[in-house]
């Protein structure tokens, strides 16, 4: 069977979320599976090493300046079309096989739509209901997607699968290099206590009560020398959490530090006291996994996907809630024995995830679409 897979977000510079995901599946699928032809899809040549080089494996780079997964991964789709189309980690292009499998990552955009620009609501309403309608399969990123895909789309049961992601190959530990944890803290300029959160800076990272917890915690005690540090680029409708900062007065005790690498994140996450990951909606989110992975104790929202990846390393708190949020913040900085409790459940949670058991998943999937093409 020849399966397509658009790669175009997994060769990213600078991945976030979804193109992590997307690169980390695809490299799964091809070290678990061959017995079958894969066709990835890039905008550009693939970086050199990216994917395996086998007979099995062809990279198709089609540039394009605009517009590429509707019309020229469409138009690679009327003429030459693969058994199955994947699409990890985008949407499915106006001509796709019969048989094409989308990845829906989260829908918060239907819960906390105020969270989102205009544009950016009609277009993910559009995206996803056009996914979900038109995919002959789904992938959910967690049961609590996977509910979410059901509710507001009324897609069958045996028409979607939930397959976890894992951490990135590319996320070394800190415990595993004690001397680049100490040079990525010196070259950063990182404080030595401070509370680390991670995204994209927009309104449903909810940063804002995050903050506002924050300042909270430091007028309780005024003795404690902590920072908070923010890892992310600037989204959208960014401008009002940071014109939050200058109000509180907190300049000097908060640090944007903007995209970090990959290969610094881990160290990063490592030196921290805390993450502190209060999302609105997340259908799964990675960062916790990371955390936990660090030995770096975790808060976060008893909302959405949380309850599910967390396991019991993390402690949870209403997201709305700043006064819970600040308290549970203070008791993780100040607890020993939580703190303690909460990374031995961490390093353990962190073993029920990984790539291959989510590629053999997928997998599944593709074989399913196989026998339903018949001979």
């Amino acid at each position: 069977m020849l399966i397509g897979i658009d790669a175009s977000r997994a060769t990213s510079a600078n991945p976030t979320g979804t193109e992590t995901y997307s690169r980390e599946l695809i490299r799964a699928l091809l070290n678990i599976d061959h017995a079958n032809t894969y066709r990835l899809y890039t905008r550009e040549p693939a970086p050199t090493g990216m994917f395996p080089s086998a007979p099995s494996v062809q990279v198709r780079a089609i540039p394009f300046p605009r517009l590429w997964t509707h019309f020229r991964l469409s138009v690679e789709m009327a003429r030459h079309p693969p058994g199955v189309l994947i699409i990890p980690a985008h949407v499915l292009p106006l001509v796709h096989p019969a048989r094409s499998v989308v990845t829906v990552h989260d829908l918060g955009h239907l819960h906390f739509p105020e969270a989102y620009t205009p544009f950016q609501r009609l277009y993910h309403r559009w995206s996803t209901s056009w996914n979900c309608r038109s995919a002959w399969h789904i992938l959910a990123d967690s049961e609590a997607t996977r509910d979410d895909v059901l509710k507001f789309y009324g897609i069958s049961l045996d028409k979607t699968t939930v397959v976890y992601p894992a951490l990135s190959t590319e996320f070394i530990p800190p415990q595993r290099d004690l001397g680049r944890a100490a040079e990525v803290r010196s070259r950063l300029k990182l404080a030595r206590d401070y509370v680390l959160t991670i995204g994209t800076i927009h309104p449903r990272k909810n940063y804002a009560r995050l903050i506002d917890a924050f300042a909270q915690l430091l007028k309780r005690r005024q003795d404690c020398d902590l920072e908070l540090v923010v890892v992310g680029k600037r989204g959208w409708l960014y401008k009002g959490i940071l014109d939050l900062v200058g109000r509180l007065g907190m300049k000097d005790r908060i640090r944007f530090l903007d995209y970090v690498a990959e290969r610094d994140l881990p160290a990063v996450i490592g030196n921290a006291r805390l993450l502190a990951f209060p999302s609105l909606h997340e259908g799964f989110g990675i960062p916790v996994l990371e955390a936990q992975a660090c030995g770096t104790p975790v808060i976060c929202s008893m909302t959405s996907a949380f309850p599910e990846v967390a396991g019991d390393g993390a402690l949870f708190v209403d997201p709305c809630d700043v006064d819970a949020l600040s308290a549970g913040m203070e008791r993780l900085v100040f607890d020993e024995s939580l703190r303690n409790k909460l990374i031995a459940h961490g390093l353990e949670n962190v073993k029920r995830f990984s790539w291959e058991k989510s590629a053999e998943r997928v997998l599944q999937v593709l074989e399913e679409a196989s026998g339903d093409q018949g001979p």
